[in-house]
């Protein structure tokens, strides 16, 4: 079988665990609280979207951190010696990513019907197709630092579960507030420009969050192949 195939098999796999376990439910509906709280129909549709992608980086990182630890050790080993650890591991982060886009775009149209095209000072109409676009970019920036975040705060990284749960939380914090990164970057060019009704695509930091990912990717794959 070609790789591309196996690997698309694997990454079947990974997603039918994660359906089978359950464990996919409480990160998904912790998402739908944080958006039944936050976000109320007739508020500002850009300050909605960056509220709901900056809720996904953490539950992104969960599911994450889910995917990479959800088979037994000794199906996990049976599969890595069949197809490889680093074709494993990546096929876990491709999930939990396929999983987090997934709610991204659903709350992204929820917040595309409920919100209002106009700026906070409801002064100025916000085009709904730039700003879907906008809103569906941020999501996956959100997504791609989150399934980094998880990475790097699991297996092979860190194998203590106290200890990967410990880091997660700072990291997470971190990813959302500093300034460096791709998510605030994304988020903030949403908030900022619901003041004047300005769409801002964030292009660039996509890019730097597809970068990041795919680093943290190469990383702990690499780490996978040594330590597992």
């Amino acid at each position: 079988m070609p790789r591309g195939r196996r690997f698309a098999a694997l990454v079947r796999c990974q997603a039918a665990l994660l359906a089978r376990s359950q464990r996919w439910l409480a990160p998904v509906l912790l998402y739908a609280a944080f958006l039944a709280v936050g976000v109320q129909a007739g508020q500002p549709v850009l300050d909605s979207l960056g509220y709901a992608a900056a809720g996904l980086l953490p539950v992104t990182a969960w599911l994450t951190r889910l995917c990479v630890t959800q088979e037994p050790p000794a199906a996990r080993a049976v599969v890595a010696a069949a197809l490889g650890p680093a074709r494993v591991h990546g096929a876990a982060l491709v999930t939990a990513l396929g999983a987090a886009l997934v709610l991204g775009t659903v709350a992204t149209a929820f917040v595309l019907l409920t919100g209002e095209p106009l700026s906070n000072d409801r002064t100025t109409a916000v085009p709904l197709p730039p700003a879907a676009l906008a809103g569906l970019l941020t999501a996956l920036c959100c997504a791609l630092v989150g399934t980094a975040v998880g990475a790097l705060c699991a297996r092979p990284v860190l194998h203590r579960r106290g200890w990967s749960l410990a880091t997660t939380v700072p990291v997470v914090l971190l990813a959302v507030v500093t300034d460096g990164s791709p998510a605030k970057r994304a988020v903030t060019g949403l908030v900022s420009g619901s003041r004047d009704g300005t769409v801002r695509v964030p292009l660039l930091a996509c890019a730097g969050a597809l970068l990041l990912a795919a680093a943290v990717t190469a990383l702990t794959a690499r780490l996978a192949s040594s330590r597992e």
